[in-house]
């Protein structure tokens, strides 16, 4: 897996990179913001510190989502609700408070990378035992097919779309209903109870509080 670690701190660099090399990483490491656009394109994961000397890291995540669907997760001493709230709006697949070990580093990433399903050939998702047909609005839940309502699908279809990263509720509202108010806001929360029913893997939409959805982890 080649990982970009986007990190100031020379002794966290430091102390961080060997670990993972260890591991089998591939990893390449940059100071700063700057050429971070030039090498997503070469990486699978972006480990991206957000006190960085010439951009603020959220900038910077906003950007990369921007030109790529890299997985970001976001690595940083900024340990406040709101900042964590901040970087996965900005596009982030999750957020590290620092200090971490690096056994669970190593995990989060391997999550992020599972919960990021590639569509197949035709824009066939495989996310476990779930099959999702994006041109054909189907579904299967081990081989048996689901019957959805047209919005059920197209709350699945944007959770899915986002390959891992935050789907927030004001773009499935935008997208979904055209407005956002109140009732459709409820009416969200109906649809997606309903779609964990139906496909009866309650884990496979996580909610991220404050936020909104993205593909959980665990699928079964």
């Amino acid at each position: 897996m080649r990982v970009l670690l986007v990190e100031d701190d020379d002794r966290v660099a430091g102390a961080l990179m060997p670990a993972l090399t260890r591991r089998g990483l591939a990893i390449t490491r940059l100071a700063s913001g700057a050429g971070v656009l030039d090498r997503v394109a070469d990486v699978d994961v972006v480990l991206l510190d957000l006190g960085l000397p010439d951009v603020d890291g959220v900038v910077l995540c906003r950007r990369i989502r921007a030109v790529s669907d890299v997985a970001v997760i976001v690595v940083s001493a900024r340990g406040e609700v709101d900042d964590r709230i901040q970087g996965l709006r900005a596009g982030a697949d999750d957020y590290l408070v620092k200090p971490y070990d690096v056994e669970e580093l190593l995990a989060r990433v391997e999550a992020v990378r599972r919960r990021r399903g590639e569509p197949g050939p035709g824009g066939v998702v495989e996310l476990g035992d779930v099959s999702v047909d994006l041109a054909r609005h189907e579904v299967l839940v081990a081989g048996e097919p689901v019957a959805l309502s047209r919005k059920e699908f197209q709350v699945l279809a944007l959770v899915v779309g986002a390959r891992g990263a935050v789907c927030s509720r004001e773009h499935v509202l935008t997208e979904v209903w055209g407005h956002r108010g109140p009732a459709e806001s409820r009416s969200l929360d109906v649809h997606v109870a309903t779609l964990r029913t139906k496909l009866g893997r309650p884990a496979l939409i996580e909610t991220v509080r404050g936020v909104g959805y993205r593909l959980g982890a665990g699928r079964g």
